[in-house]
Parts: C-alpha cells; structure tokens; sequence
C-alpha cells in the first residue's frame, strides 16, 4: 500500500507539469481567457469483504471429484481492495465566451482476493491483482444559452479485463430551474479466457466433463501475465502463456430530467437502456452439478436492462437536507430489484458536516441460477440447463448498506495548504446470503 501510494504522488506531480503545459499551449488559443488548473480530486479508499459463496468455486465450499481424487475447495469470498483515484480539473474561456472543462483522472486498484487462488484447484493461482484505469473527458459549456456537449473516452486494464469506452453527452438548463440531459455510451471489452483448472486424476483423464484448452495445464496467473507448468517428468518448465479473448459489448442510453419545485424541494427523473451482447459470463466461475459433473458458467450472450430511477431533495431549514432516491430494475434474464436510500447532511457550522445514510436492496433471482449442487443432470449425466450459474450476484437477496460521512471545508482552505475540503466516509454492508464488507474512504480536494 506505501508503494501505491508513493506511486500516485509522483503520478500526480507528473500531471500537475504536464497539464500545466496544456494550460500553456491553450493560453496561446485564447491568450485573455487561459485554461487553468481550478481543482485536483485525490480520492483513496479502502474495501475488506467476507463471504462463502465464492463463485471461483462452484458457488460455495465444494468437492471436486469422488473417492481418493477428491478435492476440497473452500468458498471464501474473503476480498481486500485499496483503490486511489486522482482528478484533475481545467476549466478555461473561449473567444465566443463558452467555458471549456476537461477533467482527467488516473485509478490505480491492488486487491488480494481469497478464491482467486483456486482458478486452480491447488490454491497455486495468485490472489493479487491490480487494475489501472485512466479517463479523459472534455465538455463546453454556452452559458448564455444553458446549453453544454461533451465527450469522454475511458480504459480499464487488469489481469482477465480489458475494456475502452467512449461516451458522448448534452445538457439544456431552462430559465425555470430545469435541466434536461442525455447520454450515449459504448464500452468494448476484452475477456481473458482464463479457465478453472482442477489438479485431480479426474480432471486430467477428462472423465469429469470440463471442456477446456488448458486441460494438460496447471495455471498460474497474477497482474500481467500467464505462467503454464507442464505435467509429467520435467513438472519444472514454464514458459509465459498468451491466453485468447472474447469479446463483450455494452451499449447505454441516458436520459435525465431534473427541476427545482420551490425552495426547498428539487426532483430528478432518470432512466437508463442497456443493451449488452458477446461473452457475458466469466470463465472461472465454476458450476457443479448434483452428480459432481464440473462445468464453467455459461450465461446467455445478450442481455437486455431497463433502469428508472427517482431522486427528491429536500431542504430543512438552513442546516439540513434530505436526499432520498428509489430506483427500479428490469431485464430479460428475470432479474428485478428495487433500491431505496436517504441520506441526512446536517451543517454542525457553515465549514463543518456530517451526513448519515442508508441504502436498502433487494433482487430476485435470474433464471440460470442455483446454489451449488442444485444444478441437474439427465439421465446420461448432461446438464439439463442450457445456461447455467451459482454465482451468488445472481441470486435472490437483500442488503443493507449504512454508515456516515463528515466534511470539512474551512474558508480560505487549510492554512498554508492548497487543501479545500476534506471527507471521510465509512459505510458498512450486509447481504442476506451471509457477505459483509466495510469501506472507508477519503476525499481532498485542493484549489
């Protein structure tokens, strides 16, 4: 964590000079109206989860194989994930008068995941990971009219996902405190066919079923590559694998409407379209049926979301405001669910804040999913299903999220820092189906 964190310092000295290079070539485009650095986000947190649904092992602590080949696979969904992500913010005049916003940022994530290990029945995979994930966004913004347009590219790389996106977007503010918004975005992903691989005599003479190129291999994965041992005589040679890819395309349309009622009240609409296609399942996610037939996950190859959402503001007095927000879910794998939350910042003083909130969830099941060994079989031992599951977030459950977050914003900053407002949130989480996490995270900001 100290050496990810030493690393976004230099990241960020390295943007601070080159983006003050871009406010330098744009000086000379609209020498009266620059574009400046106005704001840098620094934003860290840090996630610890635990569970035993673990989908890496067939949805739960399960046994590969019978008899003396049998083999254990705990169903630890144990997760620990420390992210950072930094912002920055330019914002500069054209000669017409329309401001010019680009907002650039950098996440980096490192996570060590407990059922990662058992990709490889033996525990032999690495339970480490990172994912890198810059982005680029430009918007314009007509003033006079309330008119704006944008665009943002985005890119997201880790050990089994690669995936670049582009969007584009428009909004209109009317003189009646409306604003109305939509938003196109299309993401093209890159899933690495890593398959679970089981080291039993079972698995090798392939009498268990599993269809996999890799049936002859033990493999190891970490960050940035694949490591391949051979079996047999000579089980020290290794040699780098190149894993092939399937492709996953998401393509969403956003529309939002907000309007300020009065003074105290402000509503927003949104709803979204989601439209995805390709490989949707992961290939490491095990499924295992009641005679112990071993397959991987297989789920359908479109998908089909329907979003809609309600946002209502509330403002108390001078002091407190209410934000509450319900959104409800479709799509035509048969999974429906509702979201409720509320969240309560209080102004303890003008400069001081703090903001409890609660979230609650509940989903139905899709329709290719069952816990571990609830998957069926015919009578010659093949899966009755076409597509099939046991990966929990695609069970039925509810959840609870709560927790608190306190902001300070002192006039003029921090005394001899560029620090203008620090956060801190803590937020707890509670599923039915027994997994639990807590997150804390930090928010600076300097102006």
């Amino acid at each position: 964590m100290k050496k990810l964190s030493l690393t976004l310092i230099g990241l960020y000295l390295l943007f601070l000079h080159g983006f003050s290079q871009v406010s330098q070539q744009y000086e000379n485009i609209f020498q009266s109206k620059p574009l400046k650095l106005e704001e840098v986000n620094l934003v860290t947190s840090y996630y610890s989860q635990n569970g035993s649904h673990s989908a890496v092992t067939g949805g739960g602590t399960s046994l590969l194989g019978l008899g003396v080949n049998a083999i254990t696979l705990p169903g630890s969904e144990k997760l620990n994930d420390f992210s950072n992500m930094l912002e920055l913010k330019l914002v500069g005049y054209g000669e017409t008068g329309n401001r010019h916003t680009i907002l650039a940022g950098l996440g980096v994530d490192h996570h060590t995941a407990a059922s990662q290990k058992y990709i490889t029945a033996t525990g032999a995979s690495n339970p480490n990971g990172n994912r890198v994930y810059p982005s680029l966004n430009w918007t314009v913004e007509n003033l006079d009219k309330g008119t704006e347009i944008g665009i943002g590219t985005y890119y997201s790389h880790e050990y089994n996902y690669k995936s670049f996106a582009l969007d584009g977007h428009v909004g209109y503010k009317n003189k009646t405190g409306g604003e109305f918004g939509a938003k196109i975005s299309a993401y093209f992903d890159q899933v690495v066919l890593i398959y679970p691989k089981d080291d039993s005599t079972m698995y090798k003479t392939g009498t268990n079923g599993v269809v996999s190129p890799y049936d002859q291999f033990l493999i190891t994965t970490n960050a940035s590559r694949g490591v391949v041992y051979s079996y047999g005589p000579n089980t020290q040679s290794s040699e780098s694998a190149s894993y092939p890819t399937a492709s996953r395309n998401t393509f969403t349309a956003s529309l939002s409407y907000s309007q300020v009622i009065n003074k105290s009240v402000q509503m927003s609409i949104l709803f979204d379209a989601v439209k995805q296609d390709g490989y949707l399942s992961l290939p490491f996610h095990r499924v295992i049926f009641n005679n112990h037939l071993e397959r991987y996950e297989k789920q359908p190859d479109s998908r089909t979301k329907l979003p809609i959402g309600l946002r209502l503001n509330y403002f108390v007095g001078d002091n407190i405001i209410v934000r509450s927000y319900y959104r409800y879910y479709t799509d035509d794998w048969g999974l429906t669910s509702h979201t409720a939350s509320i969240e309560v910042p209080y102004k303890v003083t003008p400069f001081f804040s703090i903001s409890p909130f609660y979230r609650y969830y509940t989903q139905t099941a899709t329709k290719y999913f069952a816990p571990l060994y609830q998957h069926k079989v015919d009578a010659a031992g093949n899966p009755l299903e076409t597509y099939y599951t046991s990966n929990y977030a695609s069970s039925a459950f509810s959840s609870n999220y709560y927790g608190v977050g306190v902001r300070t914003a002192p006039p003029g900053g921090f005394k001899d820092t560029y620090l203008a407002s620090l956060e801190v949130r803590y937020g707890h989480y509670v599923q039915t189906t027994d997994l639990n996490s807590n997150v804390i995270s930090l928010h600076f900001t300097f102006k």
